[in-house]
């Protein structure tokens, strides 16, 4: 194989040879205000190693570049980075004068961007916290508008999850091995410092890994590249949270080889934009860098940054028409004080040793370690043999009274405005006074959390002469508890990057992971109790019990209980990247191999599965490998056609592997590899006034595996003939998606002062096949069954269209810059096709089986007709949204006093952003009789973007 490498590469050598003559390039940067020379700015030709960093005065100096057409990209922290193609001739020295840098607008609409992306969707410490945040690195007018414009609506690039990115610090993969997403959450707070930063789209090349689909992210915290100075700013905002304040100062390269960057920063709330949700983060950062010589580099970063904030709940269109569509079920006052019970807290600090070692001037190499530790928490409230405390429980609500039908074994569905339990066999009879008065609901007298009455719950009464008196500590009924993720993570790496001749360059590197993470229950909050006793209420016998070794355990603040494991990882990747870079042609080629090892440890001997919960279990393992390549085809020194394609496997993530981790070893059954092909191509035009790219893509993804939890009801068939209510695990496997569409960036420098843009997104994301579907049930573990999953068969989801992202979204907008340092600007956008995320398990076969006869025994009155118009795919409405950026600066005794604020959502338009369905109605006949009542009790739930909001930035530079 070595040999048949080398054939190629002399091959490719002899064919192009004759484009074998280098050049030289000169520049001076300086600063657009000050006129003044830019030190530690970095200038690299793209494509090659050809990297140069400005001396104190400004000036740079690239020798040996190849003849050709060439992209010189000058770039530095603050700035916007200027790309310039060249035309250069075998020999010639070309001087390109002054390079003007002006002050990098957008890092300051990062600040904003961020504050409304961060929400968190789901509760099972997965990483991601912002679908948009691949997208911060990105500079072309499409990249800035699917950030900055579209992010507030989580618009997805080419309708991609961010587990097919990659976001790498000091060439460090971020992404969770748990999910494959990165934790924002872990350098947030620090935008100063985290400015460095690298971006590919797509499959392109990265200097630093084989990436995904969606493109790699590479922020670089090396002390010497930052440009000396401070930096202190403050903001305010209505978004998550509504005070920011950020300090930073960098050294640059002192003459005895020492530089380093310390930055801090604080973001808080007492209430962010939904109702009662809090907001504390703090964060610091710190980099040191020794060069020892002129090859060797040591650079040390340790980056800290702790978040605490409460979540907003989705509701259901009833909750939203009652309560509002900012209503939160999350909180609820006590003593006075709005109190929230989902609150997320992060806490996983990250150091990092890197090594730099310029070998010589064609070969470089660097090393990282890199060491993290810390906590991911979220809260809720548990209860045992008491009422569920959740206001918009769905005995709460008025639709409860509203939808209850007569239990009739033919028809299935007899109109009734309202029923209660009653009668003989089961029988409901009608509840004439709440059909007239359905509002005397709960809910609407009780919208949040009762935390008084919890707490009366948790104590018993102290009576003198038949008098309540006081309350003494009891038994908790209620308590407040966390899932914990801990987490310990090694991770090393290195990167070569080789000038093996003029016109190719070789980058290579290896990297190894080793996990830890420690996953259990956590009592937060006994709230006024004595203890809590860690059984299942469901369960019978030994069922109850979540730890055979220490039954009955009776648990305090601080203990462990309910779940209480551990997820083993490693994993090893290398891979091979080759660029060729020619007068009117380069390419390249790529190639990677992933090995992988999971394997789950369990602390607890579980009462359900008494045989393979506790220990170890088997280790699963996945070997995966990619080849990519791409070519750009230089049209002029202006423009280009370049294309790209890839088609590789992929591991997948460990929360797919383990589809209930909680409470046993078991594995999915059968499970395999992701494979992923993606193709794209694209025109590009990079003319002085006039910058475009338009670009279609093609991506298909096969075989994943995805898992889910729910309350269904009617999916089994139990003993008693009813019909199986339980808490149940759902895994869809052999997931095949398609992915295919447009992208659309341009830009028209109209005047030195005005400025046009447009953007444009078509996408269709697509399910293209159909799934399978299995259901874990606990209740049916037996001593001989360790593995109680019923396979529903398939999912019929195909063309279905998958959810979490806008597949249409169109972008216009205006700048005007003024020679005095203000500039305003102005876009309105549009996003449409924006669908709900549907149950799998409610579009198999099971659906229409009566789950109390005999397979294959369906309801006598489900129709597929009807059952086409119950499955439906929910559409959401289509909408617009203005937003309005603007800032001034002003340059005062050799300082840079800065402000920035902008508008979103101008007219305040109320829009969905996702939603999902729920599969508690998991039949025919009791979805059907649901949503026939006109007032379901378990309708979708929906999450909304935000208002008008507003964020405004001061800051100083000196």
């Amino acid at each position: 194989m070595k040999k048949l490498v080398f054939s190629f590469l002399f091959v490719m050598q002899v064919f192009f040879g004759w484009a074998q003559q280098t050049a030289t390039v000169n520049g001076k940067v300086v600063d657009s205000k000050t006129q003044k020379p830019l030190q530690s700015v970095v200038a690299a030709i793209q494509n090659t190693s050809l990297t140069v960093i400005s001396n104190a005065d400004g000036t740079f100096t690239i020798k040996d570049v190849p003849s050709g057409n060439a992209l010189l990209k000058v770039s530095s922290s603050g700035y916007t980075q200027q790309i310039m193609p060249l035309e250069l001739k075998p020999g010639q020295v070309l001087d390109l004068g002054v390079v003007v840098l002006e002050e990098d607008l957008t890092s300051e609409q990062q600040l904003s961007l961020i504050t409304i992306t961060e929400n968190d969707l789901g509760d099972d410490n997965s990483g991601s916290e912002s679908t948009s945040g691949l997208l911060q690195a990105s500079r072309d007018a499409y990249q800035q508008a699917a950030a900055f414009n579209w992010g507030q609506a989580r618009f997805r690039i080419r309708g991609l999850d961010n587990e097919y990115g990659t976001t790498m610090i000091n060439g460090i993969v971020m992404n969770k091995l748990y999910d494959g997403r990165p934790q924002w959450g872990n350098w947030g707070g620090l935008n100063d410092a985290t400015r460095n930063q690298e971006f590919t789209m797509g499959s392109a090349p990265s200097d630093y890994t084989f990436g995904g689909i969606l493109g790699t992210q590479e922020i670089n915290t090396r002390a010497s590249i930052y440009r000396p100075g401070s930096r202190i700013s403050f903001s305010g905002t209505n978004t998550n949270y509504s005070w920011r304040a950020m300090g930073t100062y960098a050294s640059g390269m002192n003459a005895d080889g020492w530089a380093y960057v310390v930055s801090a920063g604080r973001r808080w709330a007492e209430e962010g934009y939904f109702e009662g949700t809090n907001y504390s983060a703090n964060s610091l950062f710190a980099s040191v860098e020794k060069r020892f010589n002129q090859h060797h580099s040591l650079n040390l970063t340790s980056i800290y940054a702790q978040n605490k904030r409460g979540k907003n709940s989705p509701n259901t269109q009833e909750i939203t028409n009652i309560a509002g569509w900012k209503y939160n079920s999350y909180w609820g006052y006590q003593d006075g004080r709005k109190r929230n019970s989902r609150v997320k807290e992060l806490e996983e600090p990250i150091v990092m040793l890197g090594h730099y070692w310029k070998i010589n001037e064609k070969n470089k190499l660097n090393t990282n370690v890199s060491y993290q530790q810390g906590t991911i928490g979220n809260s809720r409230i548990d209860f045992s043999g008491v009422n569920n405390p959740d206001p918009t429980y769905y005995r709460n609500l008025p639709s409860y009274f509203s939808s209850l039908y007569e239990n009739d074994a033919t028809t299935g569905l007899i109109p009734a405005s309202a029923y209660q339990p009653g009668g003989l066999g089961g029988l409901f009879t009608p509840n004439y006074a709440a059909a007239t008065n359905p509002l005397d609901a709960k809910f609407l007298s009780q919208r949040q959390l009762d935390w008084t009455a919890m707490y009366t719950a948790n104590s018993t009464p102290i009576t003198q002469n038949g008098i309540v008196v006081g309350r003494a500590p009891a038994e908790s009924k209620y308590i407040l508890y966390s899932d914990r993720t801990d987490d310990k993570q090694i991770i090393a790496n290195s990167i070569l990057n080789s000038q093996l001749s003029d016109n190719i360059l070789l980058t290579a590197g290896v990297t190894y992971r080793n996990l830890r993470s420690h996953n259990y229950q956590q009592v937060d909050d006994l709230l006024g109790g004595l203890y809590f006793l860690d059984v299942d209420t469901f369960g019978v016998g030994d069922q109850k019990q979540s730890d055979l070794n220490n039954p009955d355990r009776q648990v305090v603040e601080g203990d462990e209980y309910g779940y209480n494991y551990n997820l083993l990882a490693n994993t090893i990747d290398a891979f091979t990247q080759f660029k060729f870079t020619y007068r009117k042609f380069d390419f390249y080629v790529a190639q990677t191999f992933i090995r992988s090892e999971y394997q789950r440890e369990g602390l607890y001997k579980n009462g359900y599965y008494p045989t393979n919960s506790f220990g170890k279990g088997s280790k699963v393992e996945f070997d995966n490998f990619g080849f990519k390549g791409g070519l750009t085809y230089k049209i002029s020194g202006r423009n280009y056609l370049d294309f790209n394609g890839v088609y590789m496997s992929k591991a997948p993530a460990m929360r797919n592997v383990f589809p209930n981790a909680r409470l046993n070893n078991n594995t999915v059954a059968n499970i395999d590899n992701e494979t992923i092909t993606s193709v794209d191509g694209s025109y590009i035009i990079r003319a002085p006034k006039f910058k475009a790219r338009i670009t279609g893509y093609f991506s298909e993804i096969k075989n994943a595996t995805e898992t889910a939890f729910f309350f269904g009801e009617g999916l089994f068939e139990d003993d008693n003939g009813d019909g199986g209510d339980a808490f149940v695990a759902e895994t869809l496997t052999h997931v095949n998606k398609k992915n295919m569409g447009g992208e659309l960036g341009l830009e028209y420098q109209i005047t030195p002062t005005i400025k046009l843009s447009g953007a444009a997104a078509y996408g269709q994301f697509i399910y293209s096949n159909d799934p399978t579907v299995s259901v874990n049930q606990d209740a049916l573990a037996t001593i001989n069954n360790t593995n109680p999953t019923v396979n529903f068969g398939s999912s019929k989801l195909k063309d279905y269209r998958v959810a979490g992202t806008p597949q249409q979204a169109y972008s216009a907008g205006v700048e005007y810059r003024d020679p005095k340092f203000w500039w305003i600007g102005a876009n309105v956008n549009y996003l449409a096709d924006n669908y709900i995320d549907v149950a799998p398990v409610l579009r198999t076969s099971n659906f229409f089986e009566n789950p109390q006869g005999t397979a294959g025994n369906f309801f006598p009155e489900a129709t597929l007709a009807r059952g086409r118009e119950l499955l439906k795919q929910e559409k959401f409405d289509s909408f617009t949204l203005v937003n309005l950026t603007g800032g001034k600066s002003w340059r005062i005794d050799g300082k840079t006093l800065g402000f920035f604020a902008s508008v979103n959502n101008v007219f305040d338009i109320v829009y969905k952003t996702g939603g999902f369905e729920q599969a508690r109605n998991s039949n025919y006949r009791e979805l059907n009789q649901d949503v026939s009542s006109g007032t379901p009790s378990f309708a979708p739930k929906y999450f909304y973007g935000y208002g008008r909001t507003y964020f405004v930035n001061l800051y100083l530079n000196f």
